[in-house]
């Protein structure tokens, strides 16, 4: 016993003779050329001869059993990736616990740091890279795949989870993405929806993947997050999607539907000429700015009058989607700054394009759905505080939507706030 733990501490002397020589002369310890990677695979491999032999001697099989040679695998590990031999009884029964006979990584670190890798928007090919620079481990695209299909589980949780009851505001606007379907690449929209808690913070709702969009496409969305728990949304803001007024009101029949005014402006000056563009602009914003409905619809009446000639498709669009565009004039200038555009939304999409632009084409949709989700957790990480003078809007659109969110009976809502800046 004494022969064997001397033998121990001379070992160990000598491993950190080898450790501190290493450092010194500059090597790595971890990685391709690292120190510490023939290291462990000695010591593994002196624990698997230790284990061999404690089953020989325990099982009481040595007439019957005894060693059969060695077998040989690759084992990844944080510090480098090994040729570990393991040993081998003739009646094949022996099964190692350090190091079991299936497992070819020691520790679940490299696929952590995939992981993480993946999550903040790299490629596989820069993830294969660092993770080669970082431990010597090459990793290819299919086991990087591999590593972060477990995220499948968790994004299919999330996208059913239960949801608030009312939500006062919420967007809903979509981003073009390539994905690989059914062997062929195709241009996928994936539709995101933004609402706004009571307590004014934001809360991805979901994302959505379509080929189009249609009245049955944003029926099936509306129909998901009303399974989900959604029984009121009070404003819903969208970029002029077709089908959806007609969808969201055979679901939420008491939502007021707001289309996005910038895109509005936007689409209306892809058809306005250049040397035009400054002078119809400035017409147009007395109608967008206009302080009242009525105000903006006789500004509205005067564009058409100078402008209605020369761009009628543009006149034509307003007039028809007025209805629509109009309805942040009933609020005031706080509720108006939130709901007459579709920024919020826009805002996380930049974020995901982070994510997203890394790649050419997504070569599956489950691909596409996973960076999807990353990037929306991304986002959401920022999303802590609540929207400015949100007390004074959610008091003012509980008196607008009377009974509608519940406010009264609501015990996450502080109303002592409200009272302090009213």
């Amino acid at each position: 016993m004494t022969q064997v733990k001397s033998k121990k501490i001379k070992y160990a002397s000598k491993v950190e003779e080898q450790i501190a020589e290493a450092i010194k002369s500059g090597k790595s310890l971890s990685g391709k050329d690292g120190i510490l990677t023939p290291i462990i695979k000695r010591a593994l491999e002196t624990a698997l001869a230790g284990e061999m032999d404690n089953y020989l001697s325990e099982s009481k099989k040595e007439e019957d059993n005894r060693r059969n040679g060695k077998s040989k695998k690759i084992v990844r590990s944080a510090y480098g990736e090994f040729e570990l031999e393991t040993p081998r009884d003739r009646n094949g029964e022996f099964e190692p616990e350090i190091v079991k006979k299936r497992q070819v990584v020691l520790t679940d670190e490299i696929d952590q740091k995939v992981m993480k890798l993946f999550s903040l928007g790299m490629s596989y090919e820069d993830i294969s890279d660092n993770i080669s620079e970082i431990y010597g481990v090459g990793v290819d695209k299919s086991q990087i795949s591999g590593i972060t299909d477990r995220i499948i589980p968790v994004i299919k949780e999330w996208q059913g989870r239960p949801l608030e009851a009312a939500y006062p505001i919420v967007f809903l606007d979509g981003m073009y993405c390539k994905a690989r379907i059914n062997g062929k690449v195709e241009t996928q929209v994936v539709y995101n929806i933004i609402g706004i808690t009571i307590e004014g913070k934001k809360e991805a709702l979901g994302f959505y993947l379509s080929e189009s969009e249609g009245a049955n496409f944003w029926l099936a969305v509306l129909t998901d997050l009303q399974n989900r728990g959604v029984k009121d949304m009070l404003i819903v803001c969208v970029d002029g999607l077709k089908g959806f007024p007609e969808a969201i009101n055979s679901i939420f029949p008491k939502s007021q539907i707001q289309l996005c005014v910038v895109h509005q402006i936007r689409n209306s000056l892809k058809y306005v000429s250049y040397k035009d563009k400054k002078r119809f602009t400035e017409d147009l914003k007395v109608v967008y700015k206009a302080d009242t409905k009525e105000l903006a619809e006789t500004n509205l009446l005067e564009l058409e009058e100078k402008w209605g000639k020369k761009y009628p498709i543009v006149i034509k669009s307003w007039n028809e989607n007025w209805e629509h565009l109009s309805v942040y004039f009933m609020y005031n200038k706080l509720i108006r700054k939130i709901i007459y555009t579709t920024n919020i939304i826009e805002g996380m999409h930049r974020i995901m394009r982070k994510f997203t632009k890394t790649k050419g084409g997504f070569t599956s949709e489950m691909a596409l759905q996973k960076m999807i989700y990353c990037g929306i957790q991304s986002a959401s990480k920022k999303w802590t505080m609540p929207l400015p003078d949100w007390a004074l809007t959610i008091s003012q659109l509980d008196i607008m939507f009377p009974d509608r969110l519940g406010l009264n009976m609501s015990k996450k809502y502080d109303f002592s706030i409200v009272e302090k800046l009213a």
